[in-house]
């Protein structure tokens, strides 16, 4: 299943220090390196994401955030000041299977590997426990229909 990048910033600022600068090569290049397996990328902010690249506010809210993201308030959107030269764990990391908005479009939940809810719902907990977690279907696409179809009966909104 794709995974589209919602832009929320979830994944580049609660998962702790992944990425550090090791080195600044000058003309916004860094040397980065992976804290836990020694990697070493070059990476170059992007020159339409210098101004937010220099606004350091980001890390006021989110201090552990990657060193190369940033936070548009305005838009309230997150932003990658490296993403054409971003590191190889970033272009394969997709943070879930299904994203699960409450009927003010605030996250109730994700679905993560498989059929595991992350929730912060007690409400969206209980519907999962009584009529998805035990749902038995012949695929993937099925269950996803189905799961689809309940939660948007009862006020949610899927999103793939």
């Amino acid at each position: 299943m794709p995974f589209y990048c919602q832009q929320c910033g979830e994944c580049c600022t609660q998962m702790g220090y992944v990425h550090e600068i090791k080195a600044d090569l000058g003309n916004n290049e860094y040397l980065i390196r992976n804290v836990y397996t020694g990697e070493e990328t070059r990476s170059r902010v992007s020159p339409l994401m210098l101004h937010l690249f220099e606004d350091r506010s980001t890390f006021e809210q989110w201090p552990k955030a990657c060193p190369f993201f940033r936070c548009n308030a305005a838009e309230r959107k997150g932003y990658c000041t490296v993403y054409p030269t971003w590191p190889e764990i970033c272009q394969e990391f997709g943070c879930w299977r299904l994203l699960i908005l409450d009927a003010h479009g605030r996250r109730a939940g994700r679905v993560m590997t498989g059929t595991y809810l992350a929730c912060e719902d007690a409400t969206l907990r209980q519907i999962w426990d009584y009529h998805i977690r035990e749902m038995e279907v012949a695929d993937d696409a099925e269950w996803i229909r189905k799961v689809t179809r309940i939660l948007t009966r009862l006020g949610y909104t899927v999103i793939r």
